[in-house]
C-alpha cells in the first residue's frame, strides 16, 4: 500500500467518484439514511469539491439545514444571505487562529455560495437534515435577488449561475 498523499483535484475527483454539480464544483452522495422523517431520509451527506476549473458553487438555497465540514486543501469562502437580508461571509479552512472554521451550519432557507479564491482545490463534506431532495433546492435567479436584496446585489452578482 502506498503512503503517497492525494494532492491534485483530478485525483480526488477520480478516487471519490465526484461528478459535476449543477451549482458548480463536483460532488458525490456518500450516505442516505434508511431512517425516515415523514417520507424523506432523515439525513444524507455528500463530498463537495471546488477547484481551479470550477471555483464557484453558485448562489442557491435549500429547505433543510446543512452542516459543512472542511476536509482538505485550501480554504473555501462562503457568502450567506439570511431570509431577513443579513449578509455574512465565512471562511472554512484549517487556520483557526485566522478565524477559519472547520464546520459551519447553514440553516434551511438561507442563500449560500462558495468560492475557491486561492489554491488548487478545497474539499468539504455536507450533512443535510432532513436528507437532501432536489425539490427543496433552488438556484438563485438574478431578478429575484435584485428585487429582494438589491442592497447586496454588487456583492452577489458574480455568484449567480448564468
Amino acid at each position: 500500500m502506498s503512503n503517497a498523499k492525494i494532492t491534485s483535484s483530478d485525483e480526488l475527483i477520480k478516487r471519490l467518484n465526484l461528478e459535476p454539480h449543477l451549482e458548480g464544483g463536483y460532488f458525490c452522495r456518500t450516505f442516505t439514511s434508511s431512517h425516515k422523517s415523514n417520507t424523506r431520509a432523515a439525513m444524507s451527506s455528500i463530498f463537495y469539491l471546488l477547484n481551479k476549473e470550477s471555483p464557484v458553487g453558485h448562489l442557491h438555497r435549500n429547505r433543510s439545514d446543512i452542516l459543512h465540514f472542511w476536509q482538505h486543501g485550501s480554504p473555501v469562502h462562503y457568502t450567506l444571505l439570511s431570509p431577513a437580508g443579513n449578509l455574512e461571509r465565512v471562511v472554512m479552512g484549517p487556520d483557526l487562529a485566522a478565524g477559519q472554521q472547520l464546520q459551519m451550519l447553514v440553516p434551511g432557507g438561507y442563500w449560500k455560495a462558495s468560492e475557491l479564491l486561492h489554491g488548487n482545490h478545497s474539499l468539504i463534506s455536507e450533512a443535510v437534515c432532513p436528507g437532501f431532495d432536489f425539490d427543496d433546492h433552488e438556484l438563485a435567479d438574478a431578478s429575484h435577488i435584485q428585487q429582494h436584496y438589491l442592497q447586496h446585489w454588487p456583492a452577489l452578482k458574480h455568484l449567480i449561475s448564468r
